[in-house]
């Protein structure tokens, strides 16, 4: 089988490997759709592990079972968690799925024509697919149940206005979602295009972050924002967040900077004005069945965010496409086409 090996983001070789065949517990499944990431590009985050086989936002068909295997059956439809939570240890138990001490297994990258799932995930990470949710929009059940686990975690008010700063797939998502329970949305992005997309999905507002936020803010509402969802990495974004959070309001960092940038919070300022600063990685097995629900019922509709198409041989561009963030929102490699038209 074909299998794309990711060195770094300009280094990513597809190479041939055997297909696997499942052990008693385990099951082989056939790669229809996995989505890029915007973590997949983030070369802090996947270096030390390089080279490796990326992908985890997928969407596949059961095309081999071992004996033991009787939940699922040979052409079923499913999503596959990236790894899954014990839901018993202390974490577990406190709501902190993502912070699990016992996760051992992780699903082997969707990058590749095949995957074999290890027992675990067979057991507790494999969703099979409702019939009206496409393989396509399977890759947005997880990064949808990571911005449902976020959007929870703030406690929006129903009054609450929401500032989506950074426009890219994440950063739309929260402004469906957001829009969808009723709230007033307002995005920002130093990108027109993104912008056109926020618009489109449901913004009330939309603003040029190259300007300054805070005082567009101002202007268009007549306030600063309750809860604010940081989407993008820049500092320039973190000093705009800071800045742009009303007195009693939230600022969620749904993304952060690299690790060796150090970020200067105005402690001060937000202990006297009563600032939560939260933050929010990866879901937990109920974020993925709400997210589900809500893609099968219609509430979230995701479709429009797929801007490219790509076979696995093309999966480099792919990477251009998302690292470089101008042209593309959802990017999704299909490992078993050899040409998408």
């Amino acid at each position: 089988m074909k299998v794309a090996y990711w060195y770094n983001n300009k280094d990513i070789r597809i190479e041939e490997r055997p297909t696997p065949v499942p052990g008693p517990h385990e099951m082989l499944v056939k790669v229809i759709s996995c989505g890029i990431c915007g973590s997949d590009i983030v070369e802090w985050y996947r270096l030390p592990r390089a080279p490796l086989v990326q992908g985890h936002e997928i969407g596949a068909q059961v095309v081999a079972l071992g004996d033991s295997v009787k939940k699922y059956h040979l052409g079923d439809r499913v999503f596959i968690a990236p790894k899954v939570p014990c839901r018993k240890c202390f974490y577990c138990q406190n709501g902190h799925y993502p912070q699990c001490s016992e996760i051992k297994e992780r699903l082997p990258g969707g990058f590749a024509e095949y995957i074999l799932v290890p027992e675990m995930l067979v057991e507790n990470g494999t969703y099979l697919l409702p019939e009206n949710i496409t393989y396509d929009q399977s890759t947005f059940i997880e990064p949808l149940a990571c911005v449902v686990r976020a959007q929870r975690l703030a406690g929006i008010k129903k009054e609450d206005s929401v500032l989506v700063i950074g426009c890219g797939m994440s950063g739309l998502l929260h402004v469906i979602l957001a829009r969808a329970k009723g709230r007033q949305v307002i995005a920002a992005d130093i990108n027109n295009m993104k912008l056109g997309f926020a618009a489109k999905m449901g913004a009330d507002i939309v603003i040029d972050a190259a300007h300054n936020i805070p005082e567009q803010l101002v202007a268009k509402t007549g306030k600063k924002a309750d809860v604010i969802f940081l989407c993008a990495s820049a500092d320039s974004a973190l000093e705009q967040a800071w800045s742009s959070v009303d007195k009693g309001g939230t600022i969620v960092l749904f993304t952060v900077p690299e690790p060796d940038k150090k970020v200067v919070v105005p402690v001060n300022d937000f202990w006297m004005k009563e600032i939560t600063i939260l933050t929010s990685y990866y879901c937990g097995p109920p974020n993925i069945i709400e997210a589900m629900q809500l893609i099968e019922s219609g509430s979230i509709v995701v479709d429009d965010l797929v801007t490219h198409r790509l076979p696995l041989a093309d999966i480099a561009k792919g990477f251009q496409l998302v690292t470089d963030g101008r042209e593309s929102i959802k990017v999704i490699i299909k490992p078993n086409e050899k040409s998408i038209s």
